[in-house]
């Protein structure tokens, strides 16, 4: 895929985003695409829905439905930011085999490691750091929660 497909599905990805930040939440988004299409979309939820584990990777994938085995492989998923740790084993143990996120400035998954089983591509958005930087600056706490501090 060119940079083009990646900007179109990332744009999807910050709408997500966007959109959790507007329900009060952390401004995370992520977008699953198979086969040009998007098949799952998610924002961090964590806030909204007073869970643990509604990272939006995680809810992108929840909301695209059980998938069997061989679809996962066709996937790509993209994340407005570097997966964490969480979301990562989810990609993994999915083996969906690219992941396309828009910026690792404001927090770095375990990059090194995902790269050993899944190409990952970071686009290095200045939106995507900017949506953060502002949210960080407003609600500290609230993403100091997010990331386990």
């Amino acid at each position: 895929m060119n940079n083009t497909v990646h900007t179109k599905f990332m744009k999807a990805a910050i709408a997500e985003a966007r959109k959790g930040l507007k329900e009060g939440g952390i401004p995370i988004g992520a977008v699953l695409v198979k086969g040009g299409k998007i098949i799952g979309r998610g924002h961090n939820r964590r806030v909204q829905k007073k869970s643990a584990i509604l990272h939006a990777e995680m809810d992108c994938l929840e909301n695209a439905g059980r998938l069997k085995a061989a679809d996962y492989k066709e996937c790509v998923i993209y994340s407005t930011l570097s997966p964490c740790s969480m979301c990562t084993g989810a990609i993994l143990l999915y083996k969906i085999p690219k992941v396309v996120i828009g910026e690792n400035k404001t927090f770095k998954g375990p990059e090194s490691y995902t790269k050993k089983f899944v190409k990952l591509i970071n686009l290095d958005l200045a939106e995507c750091k900017g949506l953060m930087a502002d949210f960080i600056e407003a609600r500290p706490e609230l993403w100091n929660e997010d990331i386990g501090e």
